[in-house]
């Protein structure tokens, strides 16, 4: 067994398919290489081929999911599972392999399967161990913003985005991505605060009841709603990932919640010592910030406004 290493930080990416969990790491990359910190991105995805960012460590060189369908005439989704219990029954693989890296800030790309975060243990014991490992995560669980556009789907986000938090046990940072496509979807029936915030849920619970399909079941979405409003615990901070001014606010709040902001591990530059710099005010300038973009009118892109800042 090697030594005990001091202190590393860094982000377990999180999320169903399609949810820009790829596209994320890959900016956060750039993103964090330009504030000047040392970052290694991991592959935890099996079935992930053609990765866009480079890459230090990839799962795929211990087990991918096409070897496991072929070899043991599994499907999609149980391969995946056999695939990451495969990665929990050799840890000391994956140990070897983080072991070469330190003072570095990690990226974990992980599966877009739902039940490995909701149900099956693998990866929340992967995760225990990483702990073990003097790692110090925070879960970032994207969730396509084109959810909030349909209230029966955004109650059924929230209950996922709980059951996630509970099961996975690490502090926790839901993000709603892929807001640059935001009004591809169609008008919001609120502001979006509301949605970030998870607000009042009865006002999505009348709009549910207006249509035929969902009016039988109101009394189970009225439960659904207690829930999630009973922990409490739900909230979204939105993302663009082509926007400075968002990555830097998703950022703020994941090295608030592993602590990085109170480390000494490196020189930081201005940029990086205001990750220590959150407020109570955060969250309502950072949703306030990609409202206006939501709403505006004045007819800039989205590379216009980053070459203003």
């Amino acid at each position: 067994m090697w030594s005990k290493p001091s202190l590393r930080f860094g982000q377990v990416v999180i999320g169903p398919p399609g949810s820009g969990k790829t596209t994320y790491c890959q900016g956060m990359q750039e993103f964090l290489t330009h504030l000047g910190r040392k970052v290694v991105v991991v592959n935890m995805d099996p079935a992930n081929e053609g990765i866009p960012y480079s890459c230090a460590v990839d799962i795929s060189e211990l087990v991918t999911l096409d070897d496991v369908m072929e070899g043991l005439k599994l499907g999609p989704n149980g391969g995946l599972l056999y695939c990451m219990e495969y990665v929990e029954a050799n840890l000391d693989w994956l140990e070897e392999k983080l072991k070469q890296y330190s003072d570095c800030y990690f990226l974990f790309d992980c599966p877009g399967q739902v039940e490995l975060y909701t149900h099956q243990n693998s990866v929340k014991n992967i995760f225990s161990q990483l702990a073990k490992w003097n790692f110090r995560l925070t879960a970032v669980h994207l969730v396509d913003s084109h959810y909030c556009a349909d209230p029966a789907k955004f109650i059924s986000v929230l209950c996922t985005s709980l059951s996630t938090m509970l099961h996975v046990e690490l502090p926790h940072v839901n993000v709603l991505s892929k807001m640059d496509l935001m009004e591809q979807y169609g008008k919001l029936a609120f502001n979006l605060d509301f949605y970030t915030e998870v607000m009042d849920l009865t006002y999505l619970l009348d709009h549910l009841a207006a249509d035929p399909f969902f009016k039988k079941f109101r009394h189970l979405n009225e439960k659904l709603a207690e829930v999630v409003q009973d922990y409490s615990l739900v909230s979204f901070v939105p993302l663009n990932v082509q926007d400075k001014e968002s990555m830097i606010q998703v950022l703020r709040a994941v090295d608030k919640a592993n602590g990085y902001c109170f480390g000494d591990l490196e020189e930081r530059n201005l940029q990086a010592m205001m990750s220590a710099a959150v407020g109570a005010d955060f969250q309502f300038n950072s949703t306030l910030g990609v409202q206006e973009r939501y709403v505006e009118t004045s007819g800039k892109t989205v590379e216009e406004e980053m070459m203003e800042l």
